[in-house]
This record gives structure tokens, sequence and C-alpha cells, in this order.
């Protein structure tokens, strides 16, 4: 069943008047409002479609956060094959946030790192939401070093709202773990493409999303801060969030026209929430199209891409 936001709150109504002429005519047998059921569609249909066309960069954001919206566990399953998690830092522990492991990306083989927020309540509490501590961003040093020694290019799916803040965390060196894991990004000696396929926020993403090529679905967002952060410390109230994003430029589109990233991948009419599979067939066919612009460049001119991309940016 689909959880509508509430922006799609008349798209909702249709779908649910389009359910219950299906029921009545079940119900009755002779009944034909077959017709009526197709005009019902082809309203909602297009209703879906102007209203995804027009999305405001806080409706965008509420997309990019949808409970259905797919996680790295389905990327995982309709992407890759042989995934074989990696786990723990060889310092303090293993962090459930931030997942990786060798992996197939058609036949390429991939190092492939991510944050998994979770599914259900029981999931994301041990996910612990996407939020990834000092424990899972040192992991993630520690798989992209061993990619840089195999020759495997990285592939990151971005998906957290940011590092996780709490005291623990800063007590284990959050702050320099961030950084530590932004530096391994940058002087890695084979490709690597990120994407943002939800939520990109403040450094928790930056230090997955340091790539040569970075990539967003299309109605991911990406910023310094959540729309509420910003609103509460400019206005004193997350009320004012529609405006904070606004201003924050957090969408693919405004991103792309800044130079911050360098591709946008469409979604499914509706968002990625309603055809994951589709939205998998395009992520892998775009990730995989850039791995291949960047197969055959060595260790120096990747690493020149990656200083010039981001030197670039605001430039």
């Amino acid at each position: 069943m689909i959880s509508y936001l509430e922006f799609e709150k008349p798209v909702a109504a249709l779908e649910a008047r389009i359910a219950e002429l299906r029921d009545t005519a079940a119900a009755s047998g002779e009944l034909d409002i077959a017709a009526e059921i197709r005009r019902l569609e082809t309203k909602s249909a297009e209703l879906l479609a102007n209203t995804y066309r027009a999305l405001s960069p806080w409706q965008k954001t509420q997309v990019a956060r949808h409970p259905a919206r797919p996680h790295f566990r389905d990327y995982v399953e309709r992407m890759f094959t042989g995934f074989m998690p990696l786990g723990g830092d060889r310092l303090y522990g293993e962090d459930q946030a931030i997942v990786g492991g060798f992996a197939r990306l058609g036949n390429r083989r991939v190092m492939l790192i991510g944050h998994e927020k979770g599914h259900d309540t029981q999931s994301r509490i041990r996910h612990n939401f996407g939020m990834g501590k000092p424990e899972g961003y040192r992991k993630a040093v520690r798989l992209m070093e061993m990619a840089s020694r195999f020759g495997l290019p990285v592939v990151t799916l971005v998906d957290t709202s940011g590092a996780f803040p709490g005291v623990e965390a800063e007590e284990r060196g959050q702050a320099e773990a961030i950084a530590r894991s932004t530096e391994a990004c940058l002087a890695l000696g084979v490709p690597m493409v990120a994407t943002i396929v939800g939520e990109g926020g403040s450094g928790g993403a930056v230090a997955l999303a340091s790539a040569e090529r970075v990539l967003m679905l299309e109605h991911a967002v990406y910023s310094v801060i959540s729309p509420e952060g910003c609103a509460s410390i400019l206005w004193r109230t997350a009320e004012k969030a529609p405006e904070a994003a606004e201003a924050m430029k957090v969408t693919a589109q405004d991103l792309l026209s800044l130079g911050v990233i360098d591709r946008i991948v469409p979604e499914p009419v509706g968002g990625a929430h309603r055809d994951p599979a589709a939205t998998c067939t395009a992520l892998a066919a775009a990730i995989g199209e850039e791995l291949d612009h960047l197969a055959g460049k060595n260790a120096d001119a990747l690493r020149a891409l990656r200083a010039e991309r981001f030197l670039r940016i605001g430039a």
C-alpha cells in the first residue's frame, strides 16, 4: 500500500475512488464501469505527473525522506550481485549505519559502500537511521584503502540526514573520522562514483561523496544542514523549513546548475518508491556509464579530476 505525502492528497483521493469502483464492480458482478475506471486512472496519472513536474524544494525533501523509498539493501538486491559485506573498523567496532563490501555491478567488480536507514522500527534502530558513527567512517576508509590495493573502483550510495551527533560519537572522534573519510575519497587511486539516492546531509554525506563523479537521483536532496535545522537557526522556528529549502538550493536540479553534482538520474513518475525496479535499472546504467568513462585513467589523473571538480565549485 502506497503511503501518500501531504501534497499528494488529490492523487490519493482519486486512487481511493478507483479502488472503490473496482470493489463495487467485483461485488456486483454485473456493473460495467470499466470505462469510468480507465477515465479516472488516466486523470490520476496526469495529476501525478503534473504534481511531480512542479515539486518545490521542500516537497522534494519530503520525497527524499519517503519511508518506502529504496535504501541501500534494495539497491544491493536489485543492482548488484555477489555482495560480500565487510565489517569493523579494526579500532573500535562495527557500525551498521554504514555498510560496505565487495560486489559486482554487471561484469565489473567494485567496492560498494553506503548508508542504510532501515525499513521498519526495528531495523531503523539497528542501523541508527542511517547516521554513521566514527567507526562507520573509519570502516569506509579501510574499505576504500582495500579497493585501492586491489584496483577496484569504489561506488557509494549516500542516504543520510547527517553523521550521528551523540556524545559517544564525539568522544570517539566523529569530526576526525569524517575528515579522514573525506581525505580517503580524495586520495583514492581508483575510480570513484558517488550517488545521492535520498538525503545527503552535511559532512556525514560528503565523507562518502567526495568523488570525481557525483550523481543524484531526480528527487534526492543534498545540503550542508537540514531545512528544519537551517530554519531553526535563522528564524528560530522549524516551521520556516519550506523557505529554508528554497533558499538553500538543495535539489538535484539546482545543484547541477551550480556544478556541485555532475549528473541527474531520472526517477519514475511519482518518485523512486513507486517503482524501485525501474529506479535501480536507471541508476545501474548511469553508474556503469560513469565507470566506463573513468576506466583506464591512472591514479594521478583521477586525483587531478577530483581536485579540479571541487576547486571549480563556486569559482
